[in-house]
């Protein structure tokens, strides 16, 4: 069978097969598919198309790569054992829309025993799961890697660049130099191989590990900070822009842990300025 025919049989499969759409919840998504072709599973369809490489899959593409990562999160580091790399790393970040405080990146390798059901990305979780799981990643990590960028940084730089940043900082912080690193969505200028996956902090569960840690460090540094400054309520909006934390703004001022780059702290220094 040459391409061109390797080609059209796929075609032909990823017409055969549809999802039965509750798109309300993609858990309860069901797959059928023919078994015409020897290339009848998901993961060969993902590898072919991915070679096809058409503008007009990609969509599908996400599809298929999120319900399977979905029933099988270990998906991209099994790929990556399987080629004998043993130290796999993930990355994430947390703190990207905040107007306060620190941008925060973990890096994170776990072994190959590491047993933790439930975990996913640290948005989904409560507060309450997202502490168990961060004492149970601290306890069963091979390596743990914390990369912080302030505020400062974060005006001077932009939230990209700073991210990165922490992301590098991160990964030169974990005592076990990774052999490969799985990161979420972003791309970095590193002498490691990586991965970039979107969603990845769903689709991977080292990724998602680095993401609790991401999660629950820098949310612990705001409720330290909501301490010293109750009034902007960073206990329950973590530095995010809501209505209590504007109106405190335009009442209070800003604080020295404010990002002066970011639209409402800017327009506030602005009209002090007029």
């Amino acid at each position: 069978m040459n391409k061109e025919e390797l080609f059209e049989k796929i075609n032909n499969l990823i017409i055969d097969f549809e999802f039965k759409k509750n798109y309300n919840d993609i858990f309860k998504e069901d797959i059928i598919l023919s078994n015409t072709y020897d290339t009848n599973t998901l993961e060969k369809c993902l590898e072919v198309l991915k070679v096809m490489n058409r503008k007009t899959d990609k969509k599908l593409l996400e599809k298929i790569d999120l319900y399977l990562s979905l029933i099988d999160n270990y998906r991209y580091e099994k790929k990556l054992k399987s080629k004998n790399i043993k130290f796999i790393a993930g990355v994430d970040e947390v703190g990207r829309g905040p107007l306060v405080g620190p941008v925060v990146a973990a890096c994170v390798i776990l072994p190959d025993e590491f047993n933790l059901d439930g975990l996913t990305d640290s948005k989904k979780l409560s507060e309450k799961k997202r502490d168990y799981f961060y004492d149970e990643i601290k306890r069963q990590a091979l390596s743990i890697g914390i990369g912080i960028i302030d505020e400062e940084k974060i005006d001077e730089v932009n939230i990209y660049e700073a991210t990165k940043l922490a992301m590098l900082d991160a990964i030169n912080n974990c005592k076990i130099k990774p052999e490969h690193i799985l990161i979420d969505a972003m791309k970095l200028d590193i002498d490691i191989p990586t991965t970039s996956i979107i969603k990845g902090d769903l689709k991977s569960i080292t990724i998602s590990a680095a993401s609790v840690i991401a999660k629950v460090t820098r949310d612990r540094m705001l409720y330290e900070l909501d301490k010293k400054y109750p009034m902007y309520d960073f206990k329950n909006n973590k530095g995010y822009p809501t209505k209590k934390h504007l109106d405190a703004i335009n009442k209070y001022g800003i604080i020295k842990e404010h990002r002066k780059s970011y639209g409402p702290v800017s327009e506030y220094l602005e009209k002090l300025t007029k």
